[in-house]
Formats: C-alpha cells, sequence, structure tokens
C-alpha cells in the first residue's frame, strides 16, 4: 500500500510546461538538445522532468553518464503526453478562430431549391473577403437542416422563412418572386399580368413531400381558390427534374426568379409567364439560434450578403 506521502505526490497535477519538457527529451534523448528545442535552460529541464517523475510517482528516465533512455513507463507516458499537448493546440486554435471572427469552421447548411443559384454568390464572397474562413457546406431539406442547427451540427442556415421557430432568429436577405413555367405553346406564355387565379386549373407540377418549396406553391394555389383535393402530380425531387417534365407537356410548375435562368437556359421547350403584382413571392434568410455566441459576425456576413446578392432578379430586404 502507498504511503499517504506518496498518494499524495501521485494527486499532484502535472503542468503542461513539465510535459513539453519532457515530451523534448523522450524525441531528442538528449538534455541539451531538448533544451534548446523548446527555449529553456538545461537546469530548468531537467528540473521540469524530474518534477514531471514526482507528480506521476514513476520514473520516466534512465539517466547515465553517456545517454538517456527511456524506462517502459516513460515511453507510455511519452506517448499519451504527446496526445496532450496536441489537443491544447488544438483547444488554442479553436480560442484564436473564436477571437478573430470568419476565421475557423463555418458549417453552412442550404436548402435544394437555393444552393445551385445562391452559392455562387456566397463562395465568391467568402473567398474574396473572408479568406481565412473554413466554409462548409451541406445541402439538405429544411426539416434536417432546423435539427441540425439546434443540435449543433451546424451553425448557419441558407433557406425560405418564415420558419416559426421560437429558438431561432432569422436575418432576412431578400423577396423573389415565382414565375410561371409552361410547355412552349402555353397561352400564358410570354404574359406579364397572369392573375393568381389562373392556377386554379392547371395540370400542376410540384417538387416531393419535404421540399420547402412544394408547401410555398401550394399556399400560392389555394390563395388562387384552388382546392386542396384539386390534382397535383407531384414526381419530382429536384428543380430540374420538375422542368424537364414541364418541357415534355406534363404540366406546369412555378420556380423562383434565381432558378429561372439556370434551369429554363437549356431547354427550348418552354416558356415563362410572369404574374400580375403583387406577384406570388418567397423570403430567403439566414437563421442562426437566437443568442448564438458568434451572432455579431453572422449579422455581418448576412450584411455582406445582400451587397452581394444586388445584381441577382430579387428584392434586397434592408
Amino acid at each position: 500500500m502507498a504511503s499517504p506521502t506518496n498518494a499524495g505526490t501521485r494527486q499532484r497535477q502535472p503542468s503542461l510546461a513539465q510535459l513539453r519538457a519532457f515530451v523534448a527529451v523522450a524525441e531528442h534523448l538528449h538534455f541539451r538538445e531538448a533544451a534548446a528545442e523548446i527555449g529553456m535552460s538545461q537546469p530548468a529541464l531537467s528540473g521540469a522532468v524530474s518534477a514531471l517523475e514526482e507528480a506521476l510517482g514513476v520514473q520516466l528516465l534512465e539517466r547515465t553518464t553517456r545517454k538517456v533512455l527511456l524506462s517502459p513507463a516513460g515511453e507510455r507516458v511519452a506517448a499519451r503526453a504527446r496526445t496532450v499537448l496536441e489537443a491544447v493546440g488544438d483547444l488554442m486554435e479553436e480560442a484564436e478562430a473564436a477571437r478573430a471572427p470568419f476565421t475557423g469552421v463555418l458549417r453552412l447548411g442550404v436548402i435544394p431549391t437555393v444552393a445551385p443559384y445562391l452559392l455562387p454568390t456566397v463562395l465568391r464572397l467568402v473567398h474574396d473577403r473572408y479568406p481565412d474562413l473554413d466554409l462548409q457546406v451541406h445541402e439538405e431539406q429544411t426539416g434536417s437542416l432546423l435539427d441540425g442547427l439546434q443540435q449543433g451540427r451546424l451553425d448557419l442556415l441558407l433557406l425560405a422563412v418564415p420558419l416559426g421557430a421560437p429558438t431561432i432568429t432569422e436575418l432576412p436577405l431578400f423577396d423573389e418572386d415565382f414565375v410561371l413555367v409552361a410547355p412552349q405553346d402555353h397561352w400564358l406564355g410570354g404574359r406579364g399580368d397572369i392573375p393568381r387565379e389562373a392556377l386554379k386549373d392547371m395540370d400542376l407540377l410540384l417538387l416531393d413531400e419535404g421540399h420547402c418549396l412544394r408547401d410555398q406553391a401550394l399556399d400560392i394555389c389555394r390563395e388562387a381558390g384552388r382546392e386542396d383535393g384539386a390534382p397535383v402530380t407531384t414526381s419530382a425531387a429536384g428543380l430540374s427534374t420538375l422542368v424537364q417534365l414541364v418541357a415534355g407537356g406534363m404540366g406546369v410548375t412555378l420556380l423562383p426568379r434565381t432558378a429561372l435562368r439556370v434551369e429554363t437556359a437549356r431547354n427550348d421547350q418552354l416558356t415563362t409567364g410572369y404574374f400580375a403584382d403583387p406577384a406570388p413571392s418567397r423570403r430567403i434568410a439566414l437563421a442562426m439560434r437566437s443568442g448564438a455566441a458568434r451572432q455579431s459576425e453572422f449579422e455581418e456576413f448576412a450584411a455582406a450578403l445582400r451587397e452581394a446578392m444586388r445584381g441577382l432578379p430579387v428584392r434586397i430586404v434592408e
């Protein structure tokens, strides 16, 4: 059984300086070289290693007049000490990133009906203005993004609002109109004054369940007087497929203005029409956890995004 003195000795916590000194000796197996590497005097280095041995209650080194060797315990402790020092280094880097805005990792969640059309603007802004920011993009549907934000898997979301979530703060960016996309010979093609009521009896193609754009389109149809039971063909997981179905004559659909050029430019079998004012629209925003530690940083990011998006066919929310 260990004596009270020895037990108390082993309860003392080693310092980082002691671990750093020991790891240097373990790597060089030479006190003078180890001391030079970490900028300590040789007596101070030797004292730090001895203090570590005393704190741990084990012999770490075998010292002779000609060489220094690691004991079996010293080999195991050296490996663990390196891990501890690396973890402390990572901790300091994280703290530095927290002190300096727009550095470190930013995990951005984006919905599929926004990602292809707005990410070029977002990525260009980050590249040009925030070169030290490690932006990581996750494309998911709204429900999954909200779960990820609330669980801490994501830091910031780019999606359609309102969300109706009391624990989430929305930073509005812009409003954009919906445009009617129809087969080339459709009677509403080229119109700039389409009444919403025109949607009442059309064969409407929508995205699959789970896409917020589907819900927004259905809300617009209900406002136009379309009955909830009116047939809606749901057969597309993405806007590109949806547009191809329209080009094939299967019906019409609604696209947000930011998606229009990308999705219709590749097909000459389509026509577009614009709604009379006030046109149906959606609002796009950044969303963060209310009271987030990086709130001021995210607010500044939202302001920069608004400026960067002024060239898009949208109405910026000041």
